[in-house]
């Protein structure tokens, strides 16, 4: 499983313009079975993304193809997530 951070660049201003193909990006994620979930990080701070059913080369690869990250309005954060325990309506992600 993975964490993925995307924290807002001095570039955040451009965000506006590349909304769309980034919700595109996302959509495709999702529809994919590979991000589970979404949301922004607070107060202000970028976004983040959880993600499983992929290696960490594959999300690489995903993650650079997000338009906020290749136009610079985001630094994306990858973080590795060996879950061992979770709530049983969790339960699918633990190995």
């Amino acid at each position: 499983m993975h964490i993925i951070l995307l924290r807002f660049t001095a570039n955040k201003d451009s965000a506006a313009q590349h909304m769309d193909a980034h919700k595109t990006w996302l959509r495709r994620g999702f529809d994919e079975g590979v991000f589970l979930l979404a949301g922004s990080l607070e107060p202000g701070l970028g976004g983040g993304i959880l993600a499983h059913n992929t290696t960490l080369p594959d999300l690489e690869c995903r993650v650079n193809e997000d338009p906020f990250v290749s136009e610079g309005v985001v630094r994306a954060e990858i973080l590795e997530l060996d879950p061992g325990r979770a709530d049983e309506r969790l339960q699918f992600l633990v190995a």
